[in-house]
């Protein structure tokens, strides 16, 4: 565990100012807010407060950076990601305690997630240099084509809380590979993640004007000036649908190029023949990674009828035995909630469940105390109308629906607005490959319970987003192509 020491260390090594231009500045008036730490409702720092002006002078920033940067070799712009990488790992353990102490989640997972964070940096260092083009003679003869890719332009990236590290890398990573200089808006409730990754960035030598970081407690009012200037050319986002909507109306007008990733729904699928420990072991992995609090955690389970109560007795027995805990204690397996609203959400979700006829196998209550916790849960027999098969719970709450058919099961799994990925579980191949391509999703976990790889392309379908980020595909969300016709002399 570590001591109060520790953790007042690394979090007065942050800077808690807005970085703009190569400098830390303080924001318009010295407006701060404060960060909580979500296991005791403590107060871990104050930051930089940014008012509309302040934003507006990142995106001038940016702008005057954008040419120069642009004209940066690609392996000059990827050994600095590649520098960034290099020191994200040396400096894992203080940025995992500090991720743990704004975020909530066990050091364990802190850990994980910078091992995963930095791996965009390294990724996208290579991917600097394979931007390519081609170079052909027209169908006709008549003109050769020549076909070139360019950074998008001046860029602003809206990062989420819950993976304040790892979203951060995974658009910062692609932008600066492929030559954009960037403004970026952190969650309010995670700022101190980002301001660590902005200072690792400065330290690497990456210009100044090329990443400028905006903190705010007030993110609509702050940025919206940034939506009508025809100096920005690109969205990318990471957070709720609902925000996500309310952000592309505000693209519009401008005609941002974007990217969404949005919300998620995901079912996990558990077949008759499927090897039942593993099923379980992907189970806690998708449902309990985070508290649950995931766009990609399993929020629906179907399981066979013949093995789901089993499988929700099972599931109880692993996710009661998970130590609880401030996630600064090593023992602690399940952080808390962000704040006190998510976990009303949860109890809120839990309860209409319950009312309606759902059976409690385990959990089912808010832990009182310090802190957002709530118990681990697993419910049976919850009924269709039972508002949590159709609103993410982003929570550790686990409900079971028992299915007959596999035609019902696929039926269940796409009856929702969101299509970021599925989970299946069985022993047959042909199934396999058949229920898969009927899912409507964007991604699969097959006899696993994880996804996400910074070289798979990661993104949705329906309402849970545009576009793809990380793979090979990541970089290409930072780029315009180009198409030059030339005479044939």
């Amino acid at each position: 565990m570590s001591s109060s020491a520790d953790e007042k260390a690394v979090v007065e090594l942050v800077p808690k100012q807005l970085y703009r231009d190569g400098e830390w500045r303080y924001a318009e008036g010295g407006r701060t807010f404060s960060v909580e730490d979500p296991s005791t409702g403590d107060t871990l720092a104050t930051v930089a407060d940014a008012s509309p002006g302040d934003a507006m002078a990142a995106l001038d920033a940016a702008s005057r950076a954008q040419h120069e940067w642009a004209s940066v070799a690609p392996r000059a712009r990827g050994e600095l990601l590649r520098n960034a990488y290099e020191q994200m790992i040396e400096s894992q353990e203080s940025l995992a305690l500090l991720m743990t102490l704004e975020m909530g989640k066990p050091l364990s997972e802190s850990r994980a997630e910078v091992r995963y964070a930095a791996e965009f940096f390294r990724w996208f260092s290579e991917e600097a240099v394979r931007i390519s083009g081609r170079y052909a003679l027209a169908p006709g003869g008549e003109s050769r084509m020549l076909v070139t890719k360019k950074p998008v332009g001046p860029t602003l990236l809206i990062t989420p809380w819950n993976f304040p590290m790892a979203m951060v890398t995974r658009k910062v990573g692609p932008a600066i590979a492929a030559g954009c200089s960037v403004v970026m808006k952190p969650a309010e409730q995670t700022p101190l993640s980002a301001l660590a990754l902005t200072s690792i960035l400065e330290e690497v030598g990456v210009p100044r004007g090329v990443i400028n970081v905006v903190t705010t407690s007030q993110p609509a009012e702050t940025m919206a000036p940034l939506f009508a200037d025809s100096r920005l050319r690109k969205l990318s986002f990471t957070g709720s649908t609902e925000v996500g909507r309310s952000l592309l109306s505000a693209a519009a007008p401008e005609v941002l190029r974007v990217s969404m990733e949005l919300g998620g729904n995901a079912p996990f699928i558990v077949f008759e023949d499927a090897d039942f420990e593993a099923a379980i072991d992907g189970a806690v992995v998708a449902k309990m990674r985070n508290t649950g609090q995931a766009c990609t955690a399993a929020n629906r389970f179907y399981v066979a009828r013949a093995i789901a109560g089993e499988f929700a007795t099972a599931l109880a027995d692993r996710l009661t035995a998970l130590p609880i805990g401030r996630g600064s204690d090593a023992k602690s397996e399940v952080g808390p909630l962000i704040d006190k609203d998510g976990r009303t959400k949860v109890s809120t979700l839990v309860d209409d469940a319950l009312n309606r006829g759902a059976t409690a196998v385990c959990g089912a209550s808010a832990i009182l105390g310090p802190g957002y916790f709530y118990e681990p849960t697993v419910l049976a027999n919850v009924p269709a109308s039972a508002a949590l098969l159709r609103e993410e719970v982003f929570g550790p709450v686990a409900p079971i629906v028992a299915f007959d058919q596999e035609e019902e099961a696929i039926s269940a799994a796409n009856d929702t607005k969101h299509g970021l990925v599925a989970y299946v579980y069985t022993r047959d191949l042909s199934r396999a490959l058949r229920v898969t391509e009927r899912l409507e999703t964007g991604m699969v976990g097959l006899n696993q319970g994880l996804v996400s790889n910074p070289a798979a392309p990661f993104g949705g379908v329906k309402h849970s987003g545009l576009g793809r980020e990380g793979g090979v595909e990541g970089i290409d969300e930072f780029l315009d192509i180009q198409y030059v016709a030339t005479p044939v002399s």
